[in-house]
């Protein structure tokens, strides 16, 4: 019980940060993106601001045995740049740029009841279910040859 509070917890954090810097904002993200035109440089803070948060979060975690209500920390374990990384890295870019939303501003606004948001995660799951499908395919094509 005590991880789902703590989970809840951060989750509503996360979400409150999301809309208080406007990452909900599909025009916001958008103007970000438009160097020529009415360029909007404030999401840059937040991803700085993100970036530094998450590097001293790391080094403070990781001086302990492990967090404070789970039994061990879950950590990647691939530090390898592969074709699958850069190419999932490519339709990540693709997708905020043309729409205007990344997974967890879209969950966010779709919770808040933006429509656009509810359609762009509604899709994105679906993506998400049939990569799946298709990866648990080649496993077994693979694992029969």
């Amino acid at each position: 019980m005590r991880s789902l509070i703590c989970s809840l917890a951060a989750g509503v954090l996360f979400g409150s940060g999301l809309i208080v810097a406007g990452m909900t904002s599909p025009a916001k993200v958008l103007a970000f993106f438009d160097f020529a035109g009415a360029w909007d440089p404030s999401l840059a803070v937040v991803m700085a601001v993100g970036l530094l948060t998450a590097m001293v979060g790391y080094r403070l975690a990781l001086k302990r045995v492990a967090p404070c209500w789970a039994p061990a920390y879950v950590l990647p374990e691939r530090n390898d740049i592969d074709r699958r990384l850069v190419v999932g890295s490519a339709i990540f870019g693709l997708g905020w740029g043309l729409v205007g939303y990344c997974p967890s501003p879209a969950l966010v606004a779709g919770s808040a009841g933006a429509s656009d948001a509810v359609i762009f995660s509604g899709a994105m799951i679906t993506g998400m279910l049939v990569w799946r499908l298709v990866e648990r395919t080649q496993a077994m094509r693979l694992a029969r040859a």
